[in-house]
């Protein structure tokens, strides 16, 4: 490989641990500045959200049709419509995906709302296994997104929690389509995957990963969302 390459990569590498550090800055403001309050609704959240990114990073944020914060039933997917209010005891997914494009990267937190033990609860588990996915990769060079996959619905299964999603992360770069996930499984962390995540892709780069916890409590019908970079942090 020549020199020119590994400079390249590199800087591809630095470039998204910016967009990472940039993403966790951005999120100790929002919870520093008390933005997430209950009975403020998501667009007002959404828009304080993206006066911070402007002053702290001169950051224009465009949301392109996906909220900043969702709260309650919205944590997991949810669009624009119809906007949800906080809640005194909620869940709100503070998710910065769309600010992050440039960075190829993506950054979610869940906050819980109020003092119920339960939701706080869920909150921390899915902190804990987005730690335990990180070690498994460490651990394991040649681990495969199958792999992976199955470990983290062990943790989550291990904690009483089921997976909110069919995967739990994708190829850093433009967000596919969720079509693409069977037609191509190798760019997510999830059962189809059978190749190594630590690998060279056709393209000459080398694979980084966006991890995505989705914990559910089934039995209360809760939500938490936990993302970011999975193999250069």
């Amino acid at each position: 490989m020549a020199t020119l390459d590994r400079i390249d990569m590199g800087l591809r590498s630095l470039h998204l641990l910016e967009g990472q550090r940039m993403a966790q800055r951005l999120f100790a403001h929002v919870i520093g500045a008390q933005v997430i309050q209950p009975g403020r609704g998501e667009e007002e959240v959404d828009n304080r959200i993206a006066l911070i990114a402007r002053e702290v990073f001169g950051v224009r944020a465009g949301r392109v049709g996906r909220r900043f914060a969702r709260a309650g039933a919205d944590t997991v997917v949810g669009g624009r419509w119809p906007e949800r209010v906080v809640g005194a005891q909620d869940l709100v997914v503070l998710d910065f995906e769309s600010l992050l494009a440039p960075y190829e990267t993506g950054f979610a937190r869940t906050v819980a709302i109020g003092d119920d033990l339960v939701r706080r609860r869920l909150v921390r588990d899915a902190a804990a296994v987005a730690t335990g996915a990180r070690n498994a990769l460490r651990a394991d060079d040649s681990l495969t997104g199958r792999e992976l996959h199955a470990e983290v619905r062990r943790q989550a299964a291990e904690a009483g929690r089921s997976l909110g999603t069919p995967h739990c992360g994708r190829l850093t770069g433009t967000a596919p389509a969720p079509y693409e996930e069977a037609a191509r499984p190798e760019l997510f962390i999830g059962p189809d995957n059978g190749l190594p995540l630590r690998r060279t892709l056709e393209e000459g780069w080398r694979a980084h990963w966006i991890l995505q916890v989705h914990l559910v409590d089934e039995r209360h019908g809760h939500t938490a969302v936990h993302t970011e970079l999975l193999d250069l942090v």
